[in-house]
């Protein structure tokens, strides 16, 4: 019978591994396209489609999106500045909320908690929300309107509530209390420290959505030397497709064409290349993080 038992153990870890390596190679598979795609040519691509080794050689696609290095660089700049930044006053505030909030001797806590998770459930469109940038704060072409409307994610504050419930215990509050620490020094020197990976884990998504917003650009940038790095490279996208278009439409070949395929793959490194960086350094809190909240004994 203990025979049986270690084969069937042996057994149950080989599938595991498969599982898992297949599950790895499925999730690395599409970044090898796209790096392999964005040292391809254009004309490779829409001939023979992508593969996993790049077919003809070249780099026209970064030579496009890099044709004016002075505004790729600004707008990385821009990028840079809004996600440390908003991640960093984020972090903070979200900590803050999330600290008061399961307090219990906070006698509004539970009103206060209802009210930002109803925030998750319904929202007030579209039109309200551009009227309240830009009618009434009045943050139009500004920093402001990249940063501010995501310092408080009602589900990141929920979130942070969960992982200090769950992190600090309510005596070790109590005796810091009876220590004589006041409120924000136990918010900064214990509860801070002993929430390092919540912290990891909603900075990181908090950095994503930083990185990767372009809609605020969109929505209320005006001035292009504040556009964020996907809306400027979006933008590339759309003119050398309508230069495209147009050229086809009025039997036009250009000198050199546009590489539209080659530029979305090069555009997608050039940005996702500098936020993978960031996950290695996170990596061991981010599981902890994940499930730190899940159960409470």
């Amino acid at each position: 019978m203990r025979i049986k038992e270690d084969r069937t153990s042996v057994w149950f870890q080989i599938l595991a591994h498969v599982i898992v390596i297949a599950g790895c190679i499925l999730c690395i598979l599409p970044f090898v396209l796209i790096l392999s795609a964005s040292f391809s040519s254009n004309a490779s691509i829409i001939q023979g489609g992508y593969s996993l080794w790049p077919k003809d050689f070249s780099l026209e696609g970064y030579k496009v999106i890099f044709q004016v290095p002075d505004e790729v660089l600004r707008a990385y700049g821009v990028t840079t500045l809004v996600t440390v930044v908003g991640t960093t006053l984020g972090l903070l505030l979200m900590t803050m909320a999330g600290y008061v909030l399961q307090r219990k001797d906070f006698k509004y806590r539970n009103v206060f908690s209802f009210f930002i998770y109803f925030t998750t459930l319904f929202g007030g469109g579209l039109v309200p929300y551009y009227m309240l940038i830009n009618n009434y704060l009045k943050f139009t072409d500004s920093y402001y309107a990249l940063i501010w409307p995501s310092l408080m994610t009602p589900f990141l504050i929920i979130l942070m509530r969960s992982f200090i419930s769950s992190a600090v215990p309510d005596e070790v509050i109590e005796s810091s209390k009876i220590d004589g620490a006041g409120d924000f020094l136990i918010y900064w020197r214990i509860v801070m420290p002993l929430a390092i990976p919540g912290l990891a884990t909603i900075g990181l998504f908090l950095a994503l959505h930083y990185w990767n917003d372009w809609f605020s650009s969109a929505l209320f940038i005006n001035s292009t030397a504040k556009y964020q790095l996907q809306f400027y490279l979006y933008n590339i996208i759309n003119t050398s497709s309508f230069l495209s278009s147009i050229g086809a439409g009025a039997g036009i070949i250009l000198s050199d064409g546009v590489p539209t395929e080659t530029m979305k793959m090069s555009m997608a490194v050039v940005v996702t290349g500098p936020i993978l960086f960031l996950y290695p350094f996170v990596q061991r809190y981010f599981v902890k993080g994940l499930t730190i909240g899940a159960v409470k004994g």
